[in-house]
């Protein structure tokens, strides 16, 4: 009994030789054509964001008509995510934490707004409406001038608040790639 139990666990451990399960002959492997329509991840350093340009007086008819409805005129006034404001609140009991007082990368404001708005329509807006979305709420905050265009050139180049104020993942399994810790307040 007990030799047949070694082997049945022994077929149990070893049947999936190449730690995958079986494909039962559904699905295949994505081409290369596939997976770049579907990389459309920006970095910090904004390499990969595409043509185009826009600046905040263009964007605020933009943000009118596609964002205020759920984040109110002046980015603050909801009912759904804040987006300006917050500044010195980091360190209080209730921080809040907005595109201005917390975000430490412009590129990720475009690459959020790309990507995920507006909330009924995810990924329906053109790269010159992100950009002047993205332009108008960096506007809103104080960050860039109404008259200054962001673009592909220039956003990564936009200096957040509160840039310094995430520290290095210490975790031996993150490499160092990973931001983690508490936040410093944004200096205003």
């Amino acid at each position: 009994m007990h030799s047949v139990l070694v082997v049945a666990l022994a077929i149990i451990y070893i049947s999936p030789v190449s730690g995958q399960s079986p494909t039962y002959g559904v699905g295949r492997e994505p081409s290369p054509q596939e997976i770049r329509v579907w990389d459309i991840a920006i970095g910090p350093d904004g390499k990969e964001l595409p043509e185009g340009g826009s600046t905040a007086a263009i964007g605020r008819n933009v943000y009118a008509a596609k964002c205020a409805a759920c984040h109110g005129k002046g980015g603050k006034e909801g009912p759904y995510d804040v987006l300006v404001g917050g500044f010195q609140s980091l360190t209080s009991a209730r921080p809040v934490k907005t595109v201005g007082s917390y975000w430490p990368y412009a590129t990720t404001l475009w690459d959020y707004i790309n990507r995920a708005m507006p909330f009924q329509a995810p990924g329906s807006l053109s790269s010159q409406e992100v950009y002047g979305i993205t332009a108008y709420i960096l506007y809103l905050n104080g960050i860039v001038q109404e008259s200054e265009t962001i673009s592909a050139q220039t956003l990564a180049r936009v200096r957040m608040p509160n840039r310094d104020g995430f520290v290095a993942d210490p975790r031996p399994d993150t490499n160092g790639l990973g931001k983690a810790g508490r936040a410093k307040p944004a200096k205003r």
